[in-house]
């Protein structure tokens, strides 16, 4: 979640790999999940990642969210909207791979498209029509991969307008790009066009530049604390966390509207840490509401007051979690 290397996430002081493993239900159809980490130090070779559903050998990681949808906040996404463009497109993604588990293939494929059309730019020799292959591959998935943001987007939206999430500000959010704009004035054909020749005329800057400089992969998400139409970077501290919240709650609301009654596994991590006491309750009934599988963490059992009856409280002490009353 905080995008951590594999490496750092092996217990302290051990030199095995990790193993995470559960059995899942989503919409009435039960799964065997797991997935292992070994280190070079263990697998003799380079570090290899392994995914497991029902006892079956996965290619990637995209299979698991055709079986679990998961939502999360942690701390460290607090100032993600004055922070760099990545930060808020990465959020949009998640939120687009909650609604399409394929998103992130598409995502994938378009960045592994990327990195081998700038090293055939990097050569002298390169072959002419192999980066025009590359360019044609990628112009396909940057048009599904943006119309897809814009559909998690118009979801999202229509959430906010229909006031679904009463505790906490309604929220503007829009994708800035030239592929967005275009894909909103355009036939999806006609832009995908025009995003292929762009990559062919820009060949000679993108080599100077050494990465490619139009894409996907440069857009920036634009949110707008609603109420107010402040841009949400001039925000206060505490509204960004409640705009926030207001998004991830709105985005379960969407799936389970848009899903046939899917919702995600929300994680939020100190989630109540900065909100009032208002707040706070108001994010509790939202998730009673709700219905969904919710973990939250904090250090002040105080800050959950209210929640008492509808959850279980866990401690962790030495590494396990002990069932407190």
């Amino acid at each position: 979640m905080r995008r951590a290397p594999f490496e750092q996430l092996i217990r302290h002081g051990s030199s095995n790999g990790w193993a995470v493993a559960a059995d899942v239900s989503l919409a009435g159809v039960s799964a065997a999940l797991g997935t292992a980490y070994r280190p070079e130090s263990i697998a003799k070779t380079r570090p290899t990642r392994q995914v497991m559903i029902d006892g079956r050998l996965q290619k990637s990681t995209a299979p698991l969210g055709r079986h679990m949808r998961i939502l999360w906040l942690t701390p460290a996404m607090d100032r993600i909207f004055s922070g760099p463009p990545g930060d808020r497109r990465r959020l949009c993604d998640r939120l687009a791979a909650g609604l399409d588990p394929d998103h992130t293939s598409r995502l994938t494929n378009f960045e592994n498209l990327m990195r081998q059309r700038n090293r055939l730019l990097a050569e002298t020799a390169a072959d002419p029509s192999w980066i025009l292959s590359l360019e044609h591959q990628m112009a396909e998935e940057a048009i599904a991969l943006t119309a897809g943001r814009l559909q998690t987007l118009d979801s999202l939206a229509a959430q906010m307008a229909s006031g679904a999430v009463e505790a906490f500000p309604w929220v503007k959010l829009r994708l800035l790009g030239d592929l967005s704009e275009g894909l909103q004035n355009s036939p999806a054909v006609q832009v995908e066009d025009q995003y292929r020749r762009i990559l062919r005329d820009s060949r000679r800057a993108d080599r100077s530049a050494g990465r490619t400089l139009v894409g996907p992969h440069r857009a920036d998400l634009e949110v707008t604390h609603g109420p107010k139409e402040i841009d949400a970077g001039l925000c206060s501290t505490g509204e960004q966390k409640a705009m926030l919240i207001s998004v991830v709650l709105g985005h379960a609301k969407a799936m389970k509207n848009t899903l046939g009654g899917i919702l995600p596994l929300l994680l939020l991590d100190e989630a109540v840490a900065h909100l009032d006491a208002e707040r706070r309750s108001g994010l509790f009934r939202e998730l009673q509401a709700l219905r969904a599988q919710c973990w939250l963490t904090g250090t002040d059992r105080g800050l959950f007051q209210g929640m008492d009856r509808q959850t279980e409280f866990y401690a962790v002490k030495q590494g396990t979690l002990v069932p407190i009353g």
